[in-house]
């Protein structure tokens, strides 16, 4: 499962032209298929917020992203932000990725920020459904930090849905403070109908490593799907604290026990490639004989780039790596 290789450039870049919805970064891919056609949802950042497009694979390069999900500025929640990263989709780790509907509708998860700039405050997640992947609407309750345990106090972050056995699961990171040094980690929600949720734990179900470990800080960002033997793997990004961000994985048989297996799956790149910062944030999906691992990748720049007054200190897109099944 260890990937091979990667690509030298980002398949999806953000535009770096002020007024675009996309123009300061691009993050939180996460890649699927509908009626067989490669897709991938995206988060752009515009200076003021996050906002969701979705970009199709034509068999050769990625289309650029058409914004799907807007902030919406008659929302209390959603006036500023709406990062949506997941939808639910076949859970099979060598499966295709396929959309899963039900009675008609799509369903995701987004998060949201409740002040402009870059994740300022502390954020919830919240449940919404579409028909075609281009308009969507609200869904059910909003899962609050205030509600959760003392670890998740400080926010909620990027979110992965998924069915199982009849039971809808709802694996997210949270920090635990919304200010200073905080640390992340990883816990789950289950619904039997989409609208109510309830935490599977009052502690995380990934905490954070040890001192050195390669997520000593951070344990973040699910992608859980299922190994052909029936094991669940979770593909999740560290931070360690050498500031650096790489994509890591965890096993389990039951979904709410989890053993980290210590590998590297992503490391960061060498110095000048597209990830030389970070490369986290995992979305993977077979392609022919292949997984793919896209996964946001940070390059820090020698000098800031201006986009609309903004000194942007890196380039933020997505990068793909590859390995065999």
């Amino acid at each position: 499962m260890r990937p091979t290789d990667r690509s030298a450039e980002l398949v999806i870049a953000p535009t770096w032209r002020a007024g675009d919805w996309n123009s300061h970064g691009v993050d939180c891919p996460f890649a699927f298929r509908r009626d067989g056609k490669l897709g991938m949802t995206v988060v752009g950042w515009d200076g003021i917020g996050y906002q969701t497009g979705v970009s199709w694979f034509d068999g050769r390069t990625w289309s650029s992203p058409t914004l799907v999900l807007p902030r919406d500025p008659t929302s209390p929640h959603r006036r500023y932000n709406t990062a949506l990263t997941s939808i639910l989709r076949d859970n099979d780790l060598t499966g295709d990725g396929e959309l899963v509907t039900v009675d008609g509708w799509h369903y995701g998860t987004y998060h949201a920020y409740p002040q402009a700039g870059y994740e300022h405050g502390s954020a919830v997640i919240g449940i919404v459904r579409s028909r075609d992947l281009l308009h969507w609407e609200e869904h059910g309750e909003l899962l609050r930090p205030e509600d959760g345990g003392r670890w998740e106090r400080g926010g909620l972050y990027k979110s992965w849905l998924m069915r199982h056995d009849g039971r809808y699961w709802l694996f997210y990171n949270a920090k635990d403070r919304d200010d200073g040094r905080w640390i992340e980690q990883t816990g789950a929600a289950v619904s039997d109908d989409l609208v109510h949720w309830g935490r599977v734990a009052d502690e995380p179900l990934l905490p954070n490593g040890g001192p050195g470990s390669p997520d000593e800080r951070f344990a973040s960002d699910p992608c859980v799907l299922r190994a052909p033997d029936g094991t669940w793997v979770m593909f999740y990004f560290g931070l360690g604290g050498d500031g650096h961000a790489q994509e890591l994985v965890a096993v389990s048989d039951d979904l709410v026990t989890w053993v980290k297996t210590g590998d590297v799956l992503v490391g960061v790149g060498a110095p000048g490639s597209l990830d030389d910062w970070h490369a986290h944030k995992p979305s993977v999906i077979r392609h022919q004989d292949r997984l793919h691992h896209y996964y946001c990748a940070v390059r820090r720049l020698k000098s800031p780039v201006d986009v609309g007054g903004y000194a942007l200190p890196e380039h933020r897109g997505i990068g793909v790596a590859w390995s065999s099944l």
